[in-house]
C-alpha cells in the first residue's frame, strides 16, 4: 500500500472549478490516518494497562514487606513509567540498584502474566533511577567537553547497557559521538571526536 499522493490532483468545488491549494484526500489516505491513529491510540491505553498492572503488583509487594509508599504511573515514549515514592524504600533500591533491577524483572513478569505481553516497563523507587540517569548526562556531557578540548577519545567506566544508552544520548547532544566497547561486565562507553 502506497502511502504517496499525487500532487497535481487537486478538488473540485461544487461550482466545477478547481481549487489547486487543496489536494484531494483519498479515501485509502484516511483509512490509513485513522489506523495509524487507532494504533498510537491502542498502544497508548495498552501502556496504561501495564502501568495499572504494575501498581496492583507493587502495591501488594508494599502490603506483603509492609513499607509505606504512593505509585505514580506516567508514560514516556513507548514504555509505561512506575515509580513508588515516599516513606522508607532505600531498601527496595538495594546497593547499586540491584535490589530495584530485580524488582523491576518481577513487574515486568507481572505485566507478562497478567496482559499477555512482555513489557519494556520502568521502574524507579525513591527517585533513585531518575538521579542516576541526571549523574550519568552530567557525566556524558562532561566526558564531551574533554573530548572537544583535548581531541582524544575518552574511555568511561564499565556500565550497564541502561546507563551507556544514557551516557550515549548526552554525548550525542553535545554533537559529538560514541561507541560501546568490550564484553560484559566491563562493557564501556567510548566518546569519539567529531
Amino acid at each position: 500500500m502506497s502511502n504517496t499522493t499525487d500532487e497535481t490532483a487537486v478538488e473540485e468545488t461544487e461550482s466545477g472549478a478547481t481549487d489547486e491549494s487543496s489536494p484531494q484526500t483519498t479515501e485509502e489516505e484516511t483509512t490509513e490516518q485513522g489506523a495509524a491513529e487507532g494504533e498510537r491510540s491502542a498502544a497508548s491505553v495498552d501502556l496504561e494497562q501495564e502501568g495499572e498492572i504494575a501498581a496492583d503488583y507493587l502495591e501488594e509487594l508494599l502490603d506483603i514487606v509492609d513499607l509505606d509508599g504512593d505509585i505514580d504511573m506516567d508514560v514516556e515514549g513507548e514504555r509505561a513509567m512506575v515509580s513508588l515514592v515516599g516513606g522508607n524504600l532505600d531498601q527496595l533500591v538495594g546497593d547499586e540498584g540491584k535490589v530495584l533491577d530485580a524488582l523491576q524483572e518481577l513487574t515486568r513478569l507481572a505485566v507478562l502474566r497478567e496482559a499477555g505481553h512482555r513489557s519494556r516497563l520502568m521502574l524507579d523507587i525513591a527517585g533513585w533511577r531518575a538521579a542516576k540517569r541526571a549523574a550519568l548526562t552530567e557525566a556524558g556531557t562532561q566526558a564531551a567537553e574533554q573530548v572537544k578540548e583535548s581531541g582524544e577519545p575518552v574511555s568511561m567506566d564499565a556500565m550497564t547497557p541502561f546507563e551507556r544508552k544514557i551516557v550515549h544520548d548526552a554525548v550525542a547532544a553535545a554533537g559529538l559521538r560514541s561507541e560501546s566497547e568490550g564484553e560484559e561486565p566491563r562493557r564501556h562507553v567510548v566518546v569519539l571526536p567529531a
